[in-house]
C-alpha cells in the first residue's frame, strides 16, 4: 500500500472529531460536557451528529471518550465487550443498578475489560480533560447501548427522548418522534433483576490490569492483556497486546484480519512492505490491512508502549464468567 493509502488508515489524535449530542445523556448535568469518537466501526452512538473516522469493518470497534474534571458518564451495559485504557487523567469507574456495586480508579495506561451485562459508568476524577479508549465487541457493537431507567427518565426532563428504533430525538430542536416510533421502553423490574450487581472483589482482579504489570511482562516479549491466556483471560472476539521498547520487534509480520496499533507512550514508527512507513504518537490509531506485512519499533529515545488489536473469530458475545 501507498503512503496516502495507509495514511487514510490512521486517524491522528489532533484529528479527532468529537461528538457532544452522541447518547441520551447529553443534556443531562453533570454528562452535557462529554465528547464522544467514533474511531473504527460504526460504534453505538445515537445520534446523526457522531462522525465515523474509519467505517472499514475489523470485527469490533475502536472509540474513545473525552470529558473535563467532574464529567461523567451515565450508567448503561453492552451485550459485548467493552473494554477501556487510560489515555489521559485519572478515572473512576463504577458498576450496578445505581452505581454503587462497586468501582475502581484508573491510572494513565490501566486497562479494563467491563464485564457485559451489567451497568457502567464511569467519570474523569482528575483536573484537566481526559481521555479514555475504547474498544467495543461486534461489528455493530452488540447492536447499541442498554440505559439504566432512571438515565432514560432523567433524560426527557432535558428534551432528549430515546425511540424504540435506538435514534434520539431533541426537543430542544424542535424534533418530534416519527409516526410508527415509540418511546425506548424502561427495562421492567423482572428484567432489572437479570443484571448482575458484582463486587469490587469480583471484578477488579479478573478484569482490570494495571501499567506497570503490563510493562513488566513485556520486557522480552510483547503481553497478552486481554484473551484467552491473557493477563484477563477472555474471548471476546478480539485479543489486546501490549508492547514496551523492551519488547518491540523489527521483524515483519502479519495477521489474517485487520489489525489495529494504538500508542500509548512514545513515538512509534510504523514501516510495511514496499518500504513506507509512517510514525505514530500517543492517541493516534491505525488500521493495518490484513496479510500486510509490517513491523512497529519506537523512533525516539525514552520509554515507549503500545497496544495492539486484533480480531480473533470468535463470537463477539458475553464475557467470560470466573
Amino acid at each position: 500500500m501507498t503512503p496516502l493509502e495507509m495514511e487514510s488508515r490512521i486517524v491522528r489524535y489532533g484529528d479527532l472529531q468529537p461528538c457532544k449530542t452522541a447518547f441520551i445523556d447529553a443534556h443531562t448535568p453533570g454528562s452535557d460536557q462529554k465528547e464522544n469518537f467514533t474511531i473504527i466501526g460504526g460504534g453505538v452512538s445515537e445520534s446523526p451528529d457522531q462522525h465515523v473516522h474509519i467505517a472499514i469493518p475489523h470485527g469490533f470497534n475502536i472509540g474513545a471518550a473525552g470529558q473535563p474534571p467532574k464529567c461523567r458518564n451515565s450508567l448503561h451495559s453492552h451485550r459485548t465487550a467493552e473494554v477501556f485504557f487510560v489515555l489521559k487523567g485519572r478515572w473512576r469507574f463504577f458498576w450496578g443498578r445505581y452505581g454503587t456495586a462497586g468501582e475502581v480508579t484508573l491510572e494513565e495506561g490501566d486497562i479494563i475489560n467491563i464485564p457485559t451485562g451489567i451497568f457502567r459508568g464511569f467519570e474523569n476524577i482528575g483536573t484537566d480533560y481526559g481521555m479514555i479508549m475504547a474498544v467495543l465487541g461486534g461489528d455493530d457493537a452488540g447492536g447499541g447501548v442498554i440505559w439504566a431507567p432512571q438515565v432514560i427518565e432523567d433524560a426527557k426532563d432535558h428534551g432528549l427522548v430515546l425511540g424504540d428504533n435506538g435514534k434520539l430525538y431533541d426537543s430542544k430542536r424542535g424534533a418530534t418522534l416519527p409516526e410508527g416510533v415509540k418511546p425506548m421502553p424502561l427495562l421492567s423490574e423482572e428484567e432489572l433483576k437479570t443484571y448482575p450487581e458484582p463486587s469490587t472483589q469480583e471484578v477488579v482482579p479478573y478484569y482490570v490490569a494495571r501499567y506497570l504489570d503490563m510493562v513488566a511482562l513485556s520486557d522480552r516479549k510483547p503481553a497478552l492483556v486481554i484473551g484467552e491466556n491473557g493477563m484477563l483471560r477472555d474471548k471476546p472476539g478480539f485479543e489486546v497486546g501490549f508492547m514496551t521498547r523492551e519488547s518491540a520487534s523489527a521483524e515483519m509480520h502479519s495477521h489474517d484480519k485487520p489489525s489495529v496499533l494504538m500508542p500509548m507512550r512514545g513515538h512509534w514508527r510504523v514501516e510495511w512492505e514496499g518500504g513506507h512507513g509512517a510514525t505514530l504518537a500517543p492517541g493516534d490509531t491505525m488500521s493495518v490491512p490484513e496479510n500486510l506485512m509490517h513491523n512497529a519499533v519506537p523512533s525516539m529515545t525514552g520509554h515507549a508502549s503500545l497496544f495492539h488489536v486484533v480480531a480473533t473469530g470468535d463470537p463477539a458475545g458475553l464475557t467470560w464468567t470466573q
